[in-house]
């Protein structure tokens, strides 16, 4: 299993507005450039996190991006959400058509357990809980003495 480049880039991109929280906008153009990624992508990736609910914006010469709500309330599943859709690790867990083996299949319950797994960590973790690690992480440095 692997996630998609548009979710792994959408959870950066929404921890650069989450470490931004409170102190105003910020442009797609900062954050691509600090994170690395194509502005031009990431246009394509806020848009459904606009929709969603999770990101505003303000149009104009002083427009820009900031999360919709604060940090704390924000899941990294909900992200994972708008951006791939409902967690489900195989077809037969969402449409049970899909599978003439349904009813006989041991290792349904295999899958079911691994999406629930993988579900109840990704709502386990907030933007806020993200943004302190990033923090944490960014004031570390080394300091050598000779």
């Amino acid at each position: 299993m692997r996630l998609s480049t548009r979710t792994r880039y959408g959870v950066r991109l929404m921890l650069a507005l989450a470490v931004n929280y409170g102190k105003g906008i910020l442009l797609l153009k900062d954050i691509a450039e600090k994170e690395k990624i194509s502005e031009k992508y990431l246009g394509q990736i806020i848009i459904p996190l606009r929709t969603g609910g999770l990101v505003n914006s303000v149009r104009g010469a002083k427009g820009g991006y900031s999360l919709a709500r604060p940090p704390a309330e924000i899941t990294v599943k909900e992200i994972t959400e708008i951006l791939e859709g409902d967690i489900c690790l195989t077809d037969c867990l969402k449409d049970i058509t899909s599978c003439d083996r349904i009813t006989e299949c041991a290792t349904r319950k295999v899958w079911e357990r691994l999406t629930a797994a993988v579900s109840d960590v990704l709502g386990s973790i907030t933007l806020a809980a993200l943004a302190e690690d990033a923090r944490r992480l960014s004031s570390t440095s080394y300091h050598y003495q000779i």
